[in-house]
């Protein structure tokens, strides 16, 4: 199988929910109204539950409490409550693909701390739009998990990766592709926007090919993530590219402080996604 077969299969699985396709169609039409919005929402009292915890997260700082969706959309905007319907997305997806071939605890800890640490990254290197490069940091490694569910004995081999061989190296040697091309995949099939799927798709590239800043701080938040995860066998003088770094303004201290973040509230977001059963 490849990327995109692995892809498919699990579309035929686990379909993105009808919500997202309508908050979609609402945001490409210039008449919707925020009770629109609202409308779409509220008809799913767990989706409108977790929006506004996560509304109310670190992942959005705001001063006061959000109490409804429509002060929800009113303050975040329509994208960002499109980007919070993904992560809700996020949750139920890991659940539905969750199962012990791979280290569970492993796998939600370098995904929420990738996506933070992304946020934080594009805030410093003046990126608009943020919101988007947390799903789709969250998002990056969700392949693994398809893969694990669907060829458990192949996945079990890409967890053996070390200094030497790195994880996306081990899994072109064990698959004949990444991760994160499934990820790309998936998502395209479930009509998400460009802007998160193309720095999926190209960030483990970052080091030969020159896109955009997106999949730069993409590359440099995946690294942290590893890092975090796995001190004793990786270091930021061995991982990170000091290249790219410079070409985004980030300094030293910037990625200190993005990773002190996101260690800090990687716990947090994890219980508000509902998912003490990672470990």
């Amino acid at each position: 199988m490849n990327a995109l077969e692995y892809a498919q299969q699990a579309n035929g699985s686990f379909a993105l929910p009808d919500a997202c396709f309508k908050i979609k169609a609402l945001m490409e039409d210039e008449g919707s109204t925020i009770e629109d919005f609202a409308n779409v929402i509220s008809v799913d009292p767990s989706m409108t539950s977790r929006l506004l915890q996560i509304s109310n997260s670190a992942i959005y700082s705001f001063s006061g409490e959000i109490s409804t969706i429509s002060r929800a959309i009113t303050i975040i905007g329509t994208q960002a409550i499109y980007n919070l319907m993904l992560v809700d997305m996020a949750a139920t997806a890991f659940k539905h693909f969750s199962n012990q071939s791979i280290d569970l605890k492993r796998f939600w800890y370098i995904s929420v701390f990738c996506g933070l640490v992304t946020k934080n990254l594009a805030i410093t290197a003046g990126i608009r739009d943020i919101e988007r490069l947390f799903v789709a940091g969250l998002l990056q490694n969700f392949g693994e998990l398809i893969v694990a569910k669907i060829s458990p004995g192949l996945a079990k081999q890409c967890e053996a990766y070390n200094a030497e061989v790195l994880p996306w190296q081990l899994q072109q040697q064990v698959l004949g592709f990444t991760y994160t091309e499934v990820s790309a995949e998936l998502l395209n099939i479930w009509q998400l926007p460009e802007k998160i799927i193309l720095p999926i798709r190209h960030y483990n590239n970052a080091d030969n090919i020159q896109l955009n800043k997106d999949v730069n701080v993409l590359y440099l938040a995946s690294r942290l993530a590893l890092i975090a995860c796995h001190p004793d066998i990786f270091s930021s003088d061995d991982s990170l590219n000091a290249r790219l770094c410079q070409s985004l303004n980030i300094s030293t201290g910037d990625l200190d402080d993005a990773a002190n973040f996101a260690t800090i509230e990687t716990e947090n977001i994890l219980n508000i996604m509902n998912a003490k059963f990672y470990g």
